[in-house]
């Protein structure tokens, strides 16, 4: 139980003290980055299935 104890205080000192925390205008420019990041790829990947689905269509057509 001391072990846990003292996992719990030690954890609890390093995050308090020796943690360095963004600043609020920071995190909001990281959330923007990562934000615009996931949207390009997420219309990277709506592109690649729209032109794999075009390509299937027109295999499918060939009716070899």
């Amino acid at each position: 139980m001391d072990r846990l104890k003292l996992y719990v205080i030690e954890s609890y000192n390093e995050l308090v003290n020796k943690v360095t925390w963004p600043t609020w205008s920071n995190l909001q420019s990281s959330t923007i980055v990562v934000l615009i990041a996931s949207i390009i790829l997420a219309l990277v990947i709506f592109l690649m299935d729209i032109i794999s689905k075009g390509v299937l269509d027109q295999i499918y057509d060939l009716n070899i």
